[in-house]
């Protein structure tokens, strides 16, 4: 079938409509931007790590349906995360870890074990543990939970250290392998995801 003119001119003018400028602008208002904060990742169902989020990550946390956080720096959550936090019924639980870089610092293993019964409970899943860049107190933290899931150190460390990068510390390589998770056995395993 051949058009004519007219029905030409009528198809663009139609298309012009539907894709001018002003209409791509409204679709990405209307679209809402899922950013993951840095070095996110799944680490097991209902768990995840990252780097601090920013505002510009909310949305993308809103679609975990997160129940916690565990925070482990010693600064004070930001306001606009805890307002957040707040408006989306998340719990924040903070454990102070400085960050050290010393080789012979000792990283507070209470704190770690306390982290670890939090993620440990299904009742706080999904949960998001992170730290300032999600790298070597979120790295610990985790690296002690495949500990506990029984996996072998090498996997561990490889882990570690593809989120660390070359700033990899043998001191929190040190930390994992010596953590103690005896403690930590006899609690429950399953990593279910809870809805609320």
């Amino acid at each position: 079938m051949k058009l004519d003119t007219s029905d030409a001119q009528i198809c663009t003018d139609i298309e012009a409509l539907t894709t001018g400028p002003d209409v791509e602008l409204d679709h990405r208002e209307e679209e809402e931007l899922f950013v993951p904060p840095l070095n996110f990742a799944m680490v097991d169902i209902g768990i995840f790590r990252s780097g601090f989020p920013e505002s510009a990550n909310f949305s993308f946390l809103r679609s975990l349906d997160l129940r916690s956080i565990i925070y482990l720096c010693p600064e004070p959550y930001p306001e606009s995360n805890s307002e957040f936090l707040k408006l989306n019924g998340i719990r924040l639980f903070q454990f102070g870890i400085e960050m050290c870089k010393e080789p012979f610092v000792n990283i507070p293993d209470e704190a770690i074990r306390e982290a670890l019964k939090i993620v440990l409970d299904v009742r706080n899943h999904p949960v998001l543990i992170h730290c300032k860049r999600g790298k070597h107190r979120t790295g610990c933290g985790v690296g002690c939970l495949r500990k506990l899931q029984r996996w072998c150190l090498s996997s561990i460390f490889d882990e570690y250290q593809r989120f660390a990068g070359a700033k990899a510390r043998v001191s929190d390589q040190r930390f994992i392998e010596l953590f103690d998770v005896s403690s930590l056995k006899n609690m429950p395993m399953t990593f279910t995801c809870l809805r609320r």
